[in-house]
């Protein structure tokens, strides 16, 4: 099995024992920690139409279910750089299309803005969430008269 802490792409990058990232040169040393990473991944992602949000933790506790994370995680595995995403889209929105989109912005984001790239975008979906139904006004509820109190 490869060395899980060694990845190479066109120069060599190395994930430490500290989780970040090395980008080794002969200028120096580069190093972009995997939450940089993980905050362009987010940011991406919450910007593609369809995507109601990330899954997080005040989200999660709004709708009743338990989540550990913010909804973006980047692993190494086989010498691959792999980011998994949870999130609840919007309904009615195709679900296929929404995340294929995600992946190929995901990507490209990552790769202009750190140089650094990803093998594998992984989407899940958590959830579905519909469109806010505005509250009823309590006045078209009930009769005029009800409401008054003399």
């Amino acid at each position: 099995m490869p060395d899980i802490n060694r990845i190479k792409r066109g120069e060599e990058k190395i994930m430490t024992d500290t989780n970040t990232m090395i980008n080794i040169e002969t200028l120096g040393e580069i190093v972009i920690a995997p939450q940089v990473i993980e905050t362009i991944v987010a940011v991406a992602a919450a910007k593609i139409d369809g995507v109601y949000s990330l899954r997080n933790k005040r989200f999660a506790d709004l709708i009743g279910k338990k989540a550990d994370g913010r909804g973006v995680y980047v692993h190494q595995d086989e010498e691959k750089i792999i980011v998994d995403i949870y999130v609840y889209l919007t309904y009615g929105v195709s679900v296929p299309s929404v995340a294929m989109e995600m992946q190929r912005i995901v990507k490209e984001n990552v790769l202009d803005m750190s140089d650094i790239v990803i093998d594998e975008v992984n989407i899940h979906v958590a959830g579905v969430v519909p469109e806010k139904t505005p509250k009823p006004d309590f006045k078209e509820l009930f009769d005029e008269d009800f409401l008054d109190v003399d």
